[in-house]
């Protein structure tokens, strides 16, 4: 309705002045002829009103278009930091997984030095097994460690694709190390 308005107005100031250039210009019985054929003068407003009228639309239209693509363009920057985000979390629960079973680990490895003063006097099949509790506790630390190293180096890489996080044969290994290594150790005891 403004845009009506406001062609409406232009039309307005457009005969107005258009009327008082006549005037100026011819006498008082041609201001007379003119207003009394307004067919020309109209048709050329109309075709003036039309042509802003489209303008008007072209540019809105314009207008349009251009927001609809910043708004995709802001949606993906959000998805994408959404996914990123979402992977930097799932990362740092990998590794506080990964510090958690190396921390077993190692208090499993310190908690049987406690039977080390009573194995290492044993027969030799405790004191072997005791030795390779022992090396398997530590190659749960390592592995651990290992596996911590490639999650940091997953996060740290710039491609961020959608793969899980994982950590690997290492993290896995790591469990598995630790659950063999303590039965090593009960055998030991047991031995003893």
């Amino acid at each position: 309705m403004q845009i009506i308005d406001a062609a409406i107005g232009v039309t307005d100031l457009v005969r107005s002045r258009r009327i008082r250039t006549l005037a100026g210009q011819q006498g008082p019985q041609d201001l007379e002829v003119a207003a009394r054929v307004p067919g020309a003068l109209e048709a050329r407003l109309a075709g003036v009103m039309v042509a802003a009228l489209k303008e008007v639309f072209e540019r809105d239209s314009k207008r349009l278009e251009l927001e609809r693509e910043q708004a995709a363009i802001e949606r993906e920057r959000a998805e994408r930091a959404l996914r990123l985000e979402l992977r930097r979390q799932a990362g740092e629960r990998e590794i506080g997984r990964l510090r958690l079973l190396a921390g077993v680990a190692s208090i499993c490895w310190l908690g049987t030095l406690f039977f080390s003063a009573r194995l290492i006097g044993g027969p030799i099949g405790a004191r072997l097994a005791l030795g390779v509790g022992w090396a398997l506790l530590l190659g749960a630390v390592a592995a651990s460690f290992t596996a911590q190293a490639g999650v940091a180096a997953a996060l740290d890489s710039v491609s961020a694709d959608d793969r899980a996080l994982s950590s690997g044969v290492s993290g896995a290994l790591a469990v598995w190390l630790i659950v063999v290594g303590l039965a090593v150790v009960g055998i030991a005891v047991l031995i003893a």
